[in-house]
């Protein structure tokens, strides 16, 4: 333990996604021998994201606009609509250069051990944005583990009486892991098998 605001430091880190204990002692203690203007910009910067970035109204990627650049692009395709967890995955699918529709950001996946069910999700945004008829093709591509399968296998269910073409990404995809970290061939390759899903 260590005193006063050096520990706060510490605590604050270590309640970040991924940063244990040690890591956040060692980022804590980087921060102190780092040079103060480098530490201001990193302030800053946090700062100016909350103050400036939110959820696009319609998609839900992350945007400094009502709307999100994918979603005001008139280039994109309005008939595929690929549904993914976290605006993480919006950057690894465009990484690829092989989507050229929209997409939908959940904001999670169904994980009853969590606590989480379809309602905590942006499901009811998707089932509106469904409603006119104006999308074709929804391309389910949540992450390849099990709570991504009981997403997938949920949303398919809900969407079938619609008539829609219900897709999965394909095979390439580790099973377990997570789009984020999936290389640009790999996630092109699953893009282009995508698969029927059966409800």
């Amino acid at each position: 333990m260590y005193e006063g605001v050096v520990q706060d430091l510490i605590d604050e880190l270590g309640r970040l996604p991924g940063v244990g204990p040690k890591g956040a002692q060692r980022i804590a203690f980087y921060l102190l021998a780092a040079d103060p203007t480098d530490v201001r910009r990193l302030a800053d910067v946090l700062v100016l994201v909350k103050d400036k970035v939110r959820f696009c109204a319609t998609c839900g990627n992350v945007a400094e606009e009502e709307h999100c650049r994918i979603c005001r692009d008139p280039r994109r395709d309005p008939a595929v609509l690929c549904v993914v967890e976290e605006p993480k995955d919006v950057v690894a699918i465009e990484r690829t250069r092989e989507y050229r529709g929209r997409y939908h950001v959940l904001g999670g996946a169904i994980s009853p051990i969590d606590g989480i069910g379809p309602d905590d999700l942006r499901v009811r945004e998707l089932m509106t944005r469904l409603a006119d008829g104006a999308v074709r093709e929804l391309i389910l591509a949540t992450d390849p583990n099990l709570e991504g399968e009981a997403t997938a296998t949920y949303l398919a269910r809900l969407v079938k009486p619609m008539g829609l073409r219900v897709t999965r990404l394909a095979s390439g995809l580790p099973v377990g892991g997570d789009l984020e970290y999936a290389d640009e061939v790999t996630l092109g390759r699953a893009f282009e098998g995508r698969r029927l899903l059966d409800a």
